[in-house]
């Protein structure tokens, strides 16, 4: 390969180094962190819906008190976005899906991720009224 011909591939190459660079740029920044969705025998999962944009990453923590066995669901919101990753006692989990997350006893997971596309999505708990989820 010619001296010339490299050089001209090395530049080619450039525009996708760059844009992979900014894309993962992304996600070294704090994640916009979002009012805790709280599990309990009583209560809502949160206090208004959730209003997000896509594109943006996010994090949000899910709490039980321990009151109740309760699992939340939400597999088309979660089909929806990248989930980064689930963090629990420290444990960090790097899923390819979410359709629930369910807790025995009282605890909680932090969950990191990014909306891909606008749309209304639903957040149910058994016994709870369902959480509206906005990506606008």
């Amino acid at each position: 390969m010619t001296k010339h011909l490299r050089a001209a591939l090395a530049l080619l190459a450039l525009p996708v180094l760059a844009t992979a660079a900014s894309a993962q740029s992304g996600l070294v920044g704090k994640a916009e962190e979002l009012p805790d969705i709280t599990l309990s025998a009583e209560g809502p999962l949160a206090e208004k819906p959730l209003m997000l944009k896509a594109g943006v990453y996010y994090e949000i923590k899910v709490v039980s008190d321990g009151s109740a066995e309760k699992a939340i669901s939400a597999p088309a919101f979660f089909r929806n976005c990248w989930v980064d990753e689930i963090v629990i006692n420290e444990i960090e989990i790097r899923p390819i899906g979410v359709d629930s997350i369910e807790f025995d006893d009282e605890g909680e997971a932090e969950i990191s991720f990014i909306c891909i596309k606008p749309g209304k999505f639903e957040m149910t708990a058994p016994g709870t009224p369902p959480l509206e989820i906005i990506v606008e």
